[in-house]
Parts: C-alpha cells; sequence; structure tokens
C-alpha cells in the first residue's frame, strides 16, 4: 500500500507542472438552459509552456463528457465536432466554440457538469478542465398553436404535417425573463428551440400565425422598446426589429389577406435586425463572433 500511494504521489506531482503550463477551462454563457435548447460552450486554453503549441490537425484531440446528479455519465449522441488547426503561442490564450446540446442527451431536467479534455501532440499525458455546472429547466408555457405544413413535394391538397408553435418563459435573474420558442411535431417531439431574448416581467407577448403558417411574436423588452420577430415553420427566424412606443403602443394586426404585421408605435433600425437594414443603423454593429479567439491573458 505505502509503493502505490507513493506512486501516486510521483505522478501527481509529475502531472501538476503539466497543468501549470497549460490549462483548460470550459466557460458557458448562462447557468440555466431550456430543455431543448442550444448550449454553447466556449473552452478557453491558456498556453504557459514557453513553446508554440499546434493544436487541431488531429481528430478528437477535444473532447467533451457530462455527468447529472442522476446519470454518472449522460447519454453521448456523437462527437462534438471541434474544427480548424491553429498554433497557439506561449503566454497566449485560444479559445473554441461549441455546442453542446445536439451530442448529449440533455432533454431531461436536472444539474449537469461538463468537463473538456485536451491531447496535445507529442504529449504522453491528456489535459482536463476544472468541471464546469449548469441547469436544464423547464419553462412555462405562455401560448401554443397547432398548424400544417405540406410534405416537401407533396401533390395538391396532400395531407399536411402538424406541428406546433408554443411560447415559454424561464426565470433566470430578478425582473429578467427569456422568452423562447419551441417548434414541435405533433407527439410534442421539440424540433427547434429558439431564444427570442429577453422581456420585462409584466410583458405579454402577442403571438399570430399568418397565412403561411409564419409565426409572428411582440414583446415588451424594455421601458418602452418593443421586438417583434417572425419564425418559419422549419424554426428559422426571418423577420426580428424593435418597435418603440412613441404617441402609440406597437401591437400586432392582421389584414383581410392573413399577413400579419406591427401598427402603432416607431420603427427602430438596429444592427441587429434581420434582414440587415439598407441604411447604417444608429448603433454600433455587434462584435465578431469568429469560433477561434486568440489574444493575450489579462495582467
Amino acid at each position: 500500500m505505502k509503493k502505490i500511494g507513493l506512486c501516486l504521489g510521483l505522478l501527481a506531482a509529475f502531472l501538476a507542472p503539466l497543468s501549470a503550463q497549460v490549462r483548460i477551462e470550459v466557460a458557458l454563457d448562462q447557468e440555466q438552459f431550456l430543455c431543448g435548447e442550444p448550449v454553447p460552450a466556449a473552452v478557453r486554453i491558456h498556453n504557459r509552456s514557453g513553446e508554440t503549441l499546434r493544436l487541431g490537425a488531429q481528430d478528437n484531440w477535444l473532447t467533451f463528457s457530462i455527468e447529472s446528479r442522476e446519470q454518472p455519465l449522460v447519454a453521448k449522441l456523437g462527437d462534438v465536432p471541434v474544427v480548424g488547426a491553429f498554433d497557439l503561442q506561449s503566454s497566449k490564450v485560444g479559445t473554441k466554440r461549441v455546442d453542446l446540446a445536439p451530442y448529449f442527451s440533455l432533454d431531461q431536467p436536472g444539474h449537469y457538469t461538463v468537463i473538456a479534455t485536451m491531447r496535445i501532440p507529442g504529449w504522453e499525458h491528456e489535459l482536463t478542465s476544472p468541471p464546469t455546472a449548469f441547469d436544464v429547466i423547464e419553462g412555462a408555457k405562455l401560448w401554443e398553436r397547432e398548424f400544417g405544413v405540406p410534405p416537401p413535394g407533396a401533390a395538391p391538397n396532400a395531407e399536411p404535417e402538424v406541428r406546433r408553435y408554443v411560447l415559454q418563459q424561464a426565470n433566470y435573474v430578478k425582473n429578467q425573463i427569456g422568452l423562447y420558442l419551441r417548434v414541435t411535431d405533433a407527439s410534442g417531439k421539440a424540433l427547434r428551440v429558439i431564444p427570442l431574448g429577453r422581456m420585462i416581467s409584466f410583458s405579454r407577448p402577442e403571438a399570430q400565425v399568418d397565412r403561411f403558417s409564419d409565426l409572428h411574436v411582440l414583446y415588451q423588452n424594455g421601458p418602452r422598446s418593443f421586438s417583434y420577430t417572425v419564425v418559419n415553420p422549419a424554426g428559422s427566424v426571418v423577420t426580428h426589429q424593435t418597435h418603440e412606443y412613441i404617441n402609440s403602443r406597437p401591437r400586432l394586426q392582421a389584414d383581410s389577406e392573413g399577413g400579419i404585421s406591427v401598427q402603432g408605435g416607431v420603427r427602430r433600425m438596429t444592427a441587429n435586425d434581420i434582414p440587415k437594414p439598407l441604411a447604417p443603423p444608429q448603433e454600433a454593429p455587434a462584435t465578431s463572433s469568429s469560433p477561434d479567439e486568440i489574444r493575450s491573458p489579462k495582467p
């Protein structure tokens, strides 16, 4: 037993310098996610080895595992793709961004932890990140509506496929509520879960489906600001706008041909509009979200 303890002590002493030279960590944008929502993760790699590391050139150089209180190891649905080789110089921090949700069975509410494992070419030992915790929660249903979608390539008068739009809210922080749209099939299986944005606590979202089965959603996200989003049956956002409460309150209104538009208020152009505005917006555009980032660490 003394020999075993001595060996373990020597191994720990050998691996400790490696973790000091190169360190990895997993960062999440939030601590709670709705069932079916994307789980974006940023893996930060800190290089203090004194040499430039060539990373990403081999398969499975960066892998992930997720555990929960109920399951020692959450079922894996596939390997998380981490593409693009790059050189990480000493004293630099590199970041790889991935979405964990499609590759793990995260369809049940619970408390989860994720760990990243990195393999460096020429290094005998793997490096692992500290566990990062997050919760998967159920949202409160605000509104739902069934609609039909013609099957691809179907003949005229073919029986449509039944789908459902479901608006849900999730309470994350005091006075901050996330509004989500879940697009499901007839059985309730989620096809897409789309975060629409934050709304103020007393907002009551308006939702209407037009003659093309597109969903129009209008909700208040500020003292005088309203967010307007249109989502098609495939779960893609085709329109996103911001409207201001000036002289009158923005509202959804249907016309005689089944179209829906925002009436009242004044539209404000922003850099986040979909489609992009033809005229330059009044605010600065969002920063780039490149999947690969290399920067110097903060002093």
